[in-house]
């Protein structure tokens, strides 16, 4: 399957020039809300490193759906610094894709200067702020805000965008029945809610065009009881196959009720708190850190098995993510049926693994302690492999231990 993996892949208007893709995995790099250096750099590295496509993570498309200071936002004024990110990616030989989603009750008042919003009433523990249900006015409004992202993206030179409706972010709080509890029409039935999301998507489509490869990450489970299960998300896919997007990326879990879920293994609570402020969230988390975010076991292709009964069940193309950390990992998705496979975690250790792979390199050094995830959420997301400064003993400790698990 080597010659697989390295092939050239049309996906809607593009072509990549193999079929691996970084994937949206937050960076946390960006400064007043646009492209930092940092962020440059990063992904300049990965699009040298051999990557068909890589993918600036969780950009928001307004002020509302802001959780993060260090968090891309969308807007007019940012185009000529998107244009050139884009324009240093596509000199190395990579396409450039940019998610875009809306945090919906993850999102924080200090940035949005608004109460979160969210399909219902409710609070959620993890930021922690309280949220409201939005109405009908302000759904069609923010599917109109998705249309002009899309636009902005094409605007600063992307050639794909991702359309972020799983992981618990605020079109998958309208589809899952844990945060939407509507009793109006976009609630209840599943139809219902899936409403709010087609909205949404018409809005990227019409803006599209055709002009711009248009996907979706969705869930293929909600992690928990009570979220959605394989067979709802899988009618929800179909919806999406028949607006006749150009893929979809098959991912799981729920942010705010199962995040280990999203990432599998443990999350390095010692690495967490070391880094966050104020002090309360910080004694808050060591306290009940392993309450909130219980370990999900880790294993190389963890969501496979799942992807599979979707592979089964929808002709439109799919991709792989989850647990890819070795050439074998790449090729066996693409074997099974997966036309492009991302990976998150493999191009934070090595942004070079897609070349390495491509001249005999077997695996990225991964060692899954996940203290670049337990980082992300104050500082730049990094590996501890590649940083400059030097790692409290504790922190040392605590990668160790989870690495030889």
């Amino acid at each position: 399957m080597e010659n697989n993996l390295f092939t050239p892949y049309k996906l809607g208007p593009i072509t990549l020039r193999n079929r691996t893709v970084r994937s949206a995995a937050f960076e946390n790099m960006a400064e007043n809300h646009t492209v930092s250096e940092m962020l440059y750099n990063y992904h300049t590295s990965v699009a040298r490193g051999g990557v068909g496509m890589t993918t600036v993570a969780y950009a928001s498309i307004s002020q509302s759906g802001l959780s993060f200071e260090n968090q891309l936002w969308l807007r007019k004024e940012i185009v000529p610094d998107l244009k050139r990110l884009t324009d240093a990616i596509h000199k190395e030989g990579a396409a450039a894709s940019v998610q875009l989603g809306h945090c919906g009750n993850m999102s924080h008042p200090r940035l949005t200067k608004c109460i979160p919003l969210s399909a219902s009433n409710g609070i959620n523990i993890y930021s922690p702020t309280l949220h409201r249900r939005i109405n009908e006015r302000e759904m069609i409004a923010i599917a109109k805000d998705f249309g002009k992202a899309v636009k902005i993206a094409m605007e600063g030179g992307f050639d794909c965008v991702e359309v972020h409706s799983g992981h618990g972010y605020l079109i998958s709080q309208f589809l899952s029945p844990y945060t939407n509890r509507r009793r109006d029409e976009y609630g209840g039935s599943l139809q219902n809610r899936m409403k709010f999301m087609k909205m949404c998507m018409n809005e990227v489509l019409e803006a599209a065009a055709g002009k711009i490869a248009v996907v979706s990450k969705i869930n293929m489970r909600d992690g928990f009881k009570g979220g959605n299960d394989i067979e709802a998300n899988i009618e929800i896919a179909k919806e999406l196959q028949a607006m006749n997007l150009d893929a979809l990326v098959l991912s799981g879990g729920f942010v705010s009720r199962a995040p280990m879920y999203v990432m599998k293994g443990s999350m390095p609570i010692k690495s967490l708190t070391h880094y966050m402020h104020p002090w309360w969230l910080r004694w808050g988390v060591k306290s009940c850190g392993w309450f909130m975010m219980p370990s999900e076991p880790f294993k190389e292709l963890f969501f496979l098995e799942d992807a599979l009964k979707f592979r089964q069940a929808l002709q439109m193309p799919l991709v792989y993510v989850g647990g890819i950390v070795r050439k074998e990992n790449a090729e066996r998705a693409l074997e099974s049926g997966f036309q492009l496979v991302q990976m998150g975690r493999a191009l934070l250790r090595d942004p070079d693994f897609v070349n390495k792979m491509k001249s005999g390199v077997e695996s990225c050094g991964c060692g899954h302690s996940n203290y670049c995830i337990g980082r992300m959420y104050s500082k730049e997301m990094a590996c501890h492999h590649n940083l400059k400064e030097p790692l409290p003993a504790k922190l040392i400790k605590e990668i160790e231990q989870l690495e030889s698990r």
